[in-house]
């Protein structure tokens, strides 16, 4: 079957310590395995982007979740349940990730990706998986793997050739949540 082709090769390419191109639930992102910092690096240098702007990272279920944050917030498990589109949150404290993914304040943004090549892929990864948009930094997000730019398409170590058609309107819904239960939407 193709994803299954599609993952393999992903996978051999993100244990090397590369970068990929790839459609996620929302836009086509630039990954990498979110605990190699060097694999991290690439992508800031890729989207010359600033260490300082954190990056997203995808996880595909609880159990994940709870390897990367000791203490979250009960009303996390909420947003997530009724969310009906998908909602990246920002949790305090993170661990058992590359340091330079990880926010000044502490904190890293993830989502939970039902979309079954990301899912698949961290499946077979048996950890979570970074998720950029796939532009340089302070340009547009592209809607299509059509709008992507040259640069980072050269740029990257391998392009997934799946869904290459699909068109995203937009990115998801950022919500930041505190430990001790402050709620802030960053993005609807």
């Amino acid at each position: 079957m193709e994803i299954n082709k599609e993952i393999e090769k992903a996978y051999q390419v993100i244990q090397n310590g590369g970068i990929i191109l790839y459609p996620t639930d929302t836009v086509w992102g630039i990954g990498c395995d979110a605990t190699n910092a060097e694999a991290v690096q690439k992508i800031y240098e890729l989207k010359k982007r600033s260490e300082s702007k954190s990056m997203i990272v995808l996880m595909n279920g609880e159990k994940m979740i709870y390897n990367i944050f000791k203490d979250i917030p009960e009303v996390a498990w909420q947003i997530l349940d009724l969310s009906e589109k998908p909602t990246t949150l920002i949790l305090d404290k993170p661990r058992n990730v590359a340091p330079n993914i990880i926010a000044e304040d502490d904190t890293l943004a993830i989502r939970i990706v039902k979309e079954p090549f990301c899912y698949k892929l961290m499946e077979r990864m048996k950890r979570p998986l970074v998720s950029t948009s796939a532009n340089i930094s302070g340009q547009p997000t592209p809607k299509s793997f059509k709008e992507i730019s040259p640069e980072i398409i050269k740029g990257v170590d391998y392009v997934v050739n799946l869904h290459r058609e699909k068109i995203c309107d937009k990115p998801s819904t950022i919500i930041k949540l505190t430990l001790d239960s402050q709620v802030k939407i960053i993005r609807k």
